[in-house]
């Protein structure tokens, strides 16, 4: 049993949009862009207050394993485990089959924090006031998303409607909408009480569970099979192929948290993106005068 929080790491995107520097076999969570540590380390950096969080469980892909193990033991950081997807399933089987694992390692009571891999984000205290009253929302049996305060009426995103305020600071959640067409995002950003779907969570363990059990019966059964006869390999764990090949593939917005009546969002005022594209990173760095954004030892000329 622990009263510490589990971290669950998605790492397993291959980051397409930011071809040619991400690419399949150094996908963008792995890559330095500014700075000395990778999307990735900096993820695990967040999570490693030891008061706070249990070591982390990284779920990624075969060709990425390596990459996984070596940016932790550069930081000096020990990982709980490190699971292997044998393909690709969306989020759902790679949440229910954390979950599994967590449920089986740290128990029923355990609460799994549900991280990407790939997302920019100021780390102060703003951001970890919302992680605490996502605590005390999950604490209390709700399935928490994180739901950032819009700063434009971004198109890229999906966007959630908070309802009633609960007494963790957390809201419930009136419903989500999928990525809007631009009138519709101005509409929702001048109304207010609409926020950015991050794709980030905070589950009690055991509710996350039983909400699979009533939503998403069939991602459940593959995932949790798949533990169960995964292979240990030094620190790996590989997912049975044949079983995880038999989970649909959705992600665990449609699978769960747009059907279940016990979602509640943290609404997020810290900075953050996903950097899921060129454009975004231009957005995140600090341009020059003629609003060029460049690494270190770039030469820049008549360009803007």
């Amino acid at each position: 049993m622990t009263q510490k929080i589990v971290p669950v790491i998605m790492a397993g995107g291959k980051g397409t949009r930011l071809w040619p520097l991400s690419r399949a076999a150094a996908p963008k969570q792995f890559i330095r862009f500014i700075g000395d540590t990778t999307l990735f380390q900096d993820t695990l950096l967040r999570v490693s207050d030891k008061a706070l969080y249990e070591p982390a469980i990284v779920i990624t892909n075969e060709e990425f394993r390596f990459l996984v193990a070596e940016q932790a033991r550069e930081l000096d950081l020990t990982l709980s485990s490190i699971l292997l997807e044998p393909m690709a399933r969306n989020t759902a089987a790679a949440v229910a089959a954390a979950g599994a694992l967590v449920r089986d390692r740290f128990g029923e009571s355990a609460i799994m924090h549900v991280l990407a891999s790939d997302h920019e984000i100021d780390a102060d205290q703003v951001y970890f006031d919302a992680v605490r009253a996502a605590i005390a929302a999950a604490s209390a049996g709700k399935l928490v998303t994180f739901g950032i305060k819009p700063t434009e009426p971004a198109t890229g995103y999906g966007y959630i409607e908070g309802g009633e305020a609960l007494p963790s600071g957390a809201l419930t959640v009136k419903r989500f909408i999928e990525k809007p067409p631009l009138e519709k995002a101005e509409e929702m950003l001048a109304s207010g009480g609409f926020y950015w779907n991050s794709g980030m969570f905070m589950f009690p363990v055991a509710k996350l569970l039983s909400e699979m059990t009533t939503f998403a019966p069939d991602v459940l059964k593959a995932a949790g099979e798949a533990v169960i006869k995964g292979v240990k390999d030094l620190d790996f764990i590989r997912l049975d192929k044949a079983a995880f090949a038999e989970s649909p593939d959705i992600s665990i917005d449609y699978a769960v948290m747009e059907k279940t009546r016990n979602a509640a969002v943290v609404p997020s005022p810290f900075q953050w993106s996903d950097l899921g594209s060129w454009d975004a990173i231009w957005k995140s760095g600090n341009p020059d005068e003629k609003g060029n954004v460049a690494a270190e030892n770039t030469t820049v000329v008549n360009t803007r």
